[in-house]
């Protein structure tokens, strides 16, 4: 059984020294699409939590099976249509049970099926031989760094709509500054140590 400060160090890890999205740059793709506005973002990384959860949580006995009958090659293809299948019953989900919710993430609910970060937190927990407690933690702890980078990012954009910035620096651009700002305020958890 993993200890609690195993646990706590893999999830505060997670979640601020090495988030997906601004530590890894990995998920890039939905956090500038879908961080427009703070409630499309929050619906996306509840979705991103649930799929990097569910997705750990069912890639690991698979990975094991895997690596005990020397099939290890097959990995990222068998993760992928682990979190392609997973995707879309959140699609599904969604398109009943929220409707606007469902309209507002638009192409970038089906793109979490090829985010880098879903895919990521799958082969890192193969990698770094994490057992399924640890492979579940890092994977529910990784959807909840994402969803707090996306609703940071969010929240700022959303301000960012009334403030006064140079012409050429307007809409994406800007953003893209804010997001390396906020990348940069997440480097100063690098440090963080956990006994």
């Amino acid at each position: 059984m993993e200890s609690i400060t195993s646990l706590l160090s893999i999830a505060l890890g997670a979640v601020l020294v090495n988030n997906f999205v601004l530590s890894q740059f990995l998920g890039i793709c939905p956090f500038m699409g879908v961080s427009k506005k703070v409630e499309t973002a929050l619906g996306m990384g509840m979705a991103v939590i649930f799929v990097m959860g569910v997705a750990s949580a069912v890639n690991w006995p698979i990975n094991q099976f895997l690596n005990a009958n020397g099939l290890s090659f097959m990995q990222t293809v068998t993760f992928i249509l682990v979190i392609a299948s997973l995707v879309q019953f959140v699609e599904m989900f969604l398109q009943k049970a929220m409707p606007s919710l469902y309209e507002a993430l638009g192409v970038y609910l089906p793109l979490i099926t090829t985010n880098c970060a879903v895919l990521g937190v799958t082969l890192q927990n193969a990698q770094k031989s994490y057992n399924f407690g640890e492979s579940l933690t890092y994977g529910i702890t990784g959807g909840v760094g994402f969803l707090l980078a996306i609703v940071l990012f969010a929240s700022v954009r959303e301000r960012m709509e009334f403030a006064k910035c140079p012409k050429c620096f307007e809409g994406f651009p800007i953003a893209l500054v804010a997001a390396s700002l906020i990348a940069l305020a997440f480097m100063g958890f690098s440090g963080l140590k956990v006994w």
